[in-house]
């Protein structure tokens, strides 16, 4: 493959991906705003769940089939659309729908984006993959920190923002030449059973399940969280952003170099600590010094795990990669779905029991490290 051809569809999946950086951090950033009860702003964000959820399990045979362009298309128009459409609604049920057709649009992205540099970076499969989610960082870090400091935290500004970005990066996609699936790693009926069959797959699925739950946690419930800890929301949307996002963004940068020594399965192990302990102090603060020490070391001890997981997939599964990699990612978008309504019915009115509903975040990262240790020996015996 040339290397400016290489070079175009790196850039293709960085733009995607900042893309869905930029609409993760959306629900959270504009929340507030909305006047919705605590439950209703869990559904909104469950309903956005759904869609990354039935994205995600369908976009995997659709992209080894049919190639990454047609799906990342697919997933900006709709994107693109439900961005546009937000200002001019209201009601609980529409904003729901719009946030349902962004999720569906967001699975499908991460899934291609993710499918299409893993086959890229074959030899270096995770520290490529952590340099592409660096951008999902970066697409997060901008979301709450423009909407705080330039838009005045305006939603109407907000997501014509995010729909102009998301507008340019599908003509990017629409301009760039992408390879047809290959023989090797495209879809084939008869060796489903072969990817269902394997224990790594479940494994890898609930930890990425227990993970997502947790980097969502924070996203959609950690500006609110400080607001009714006595936070201005100005410096709630900046410890989101320079905390948080700015920790995923550096830690990302920062793993990519550790990889090449370290293996994916013991980063993913010591993160799974380093963000039981972050999490557990950033919810213990209502100094807003510290809560984003706090939030930024949670950003870092994050940073790695979702790509590193999808790394590990890859290598795990070399034929049928994208159809590994949705169900795997399915399984994420399955813990955002089930986290994010708990959280809203703990948190009780006025977000008075937020604070107990987040203990959640901590909790999925101990359940996590007993994950990783079950996997160690999985996935050596797999490949050996």
């Amino acid at each position: 493959m040339p290397n400016v051809k290489v070079g175009r569809l790196v850039l293709a999946a960085i733009l995607a991906i900042f893309v869905y950086g930029v609409i993760a951090a959306m629900l959270g950033t504009i929340m507030p705003s909305f006047t919705l009860t605590p439950e209703q702003k869990g559904n909104v964000a469950l309903a956005q769940a759904l869609g990354l959820v039935i994205a995600s399990i369908s976009v995997g045979p659709l992209i080894d089939a049919r190639g990454k362009k047609t799906a990342l298309v697919l997933g900006l128009a709709l994107i693109t659309l439900s961005l546009f459409a937000l200002p001019s609604v209201g009601g609980y049920g529409l904003i729901a729908l719009l946030f349902f057709l962004m999720g569906v649009g967001g699975g499908i992205i991460v899934t291609a984006a993710n499918a299409l540099v893993s086959d890229i970076g074959e030899n270096r499969r995770a520290p490529v993959l952590n340099l592409l989610n660096l951008f999902f960082g970066l697409g997060g870090l901008l979301t709450p920190f423009i909407a705080a400091n330039l838009l005045s935290d305006d939603t109407v500004k907000i997501l014509y923002f995010a729909a102009v970005l998301a507008a340019i990066t599908f003509l990017a996609q629409v301009t760039t030449a992408m390879p047809a699936p290959s023989g090797e790693s495209g879809f084939k009926f008869r060796e489903v059973g072969l990817v269902l069959g394997r224990p790594s797959l479940y494994l890898l699925a609930l930890f990425l399940f227990l993970y997502v739950s947790c980097e969502v946690g924070v996203w959609n419930w950690l500006k609110q969280y400080l607001i009714s800890r006595n936070v201005d929301a100005k410096t709630a949307g900046n410890i989101l952003s320079l905390g948080f996002a700015l920790g995923l963004l550096l830690g990302r940068a920062i793993v990519s170099r550790i990889l090449i020594r370290v293996s994916a399965v013991t980063v993913t192990l010591f993160s799974a600590i380093l963000m039981a302990a972050t999490t557990y102090l950033m919810l213990g603060t209502s100094d807003s010094s510290i809560a984003w020490i706090a939030v930024f070391c949670a950003g870092l001890a994050m940073a790695p795990v979702f790509p590193t997981t999808l790394a590990m997939v890859g290598d795990a599964f070399p034929r049928m990669t994208a159809t590994a990699m949705g169900i795997v990612i399915t399984c994420g978008w399955i813990g955002l779905a089930v986290s994010s309504p708990i959280i809203g019915s703990l948190a009780g009115e006025n977000n008075a029991n937020l604070g107990t509903a987040l203990l959640i975040i901590p909790g999925f990262s101990v359940a996590m490290i007993l994950v990783n240790l079950l996997l160690r020996p999985v996935l050596k015996a797999h490949k050996g």
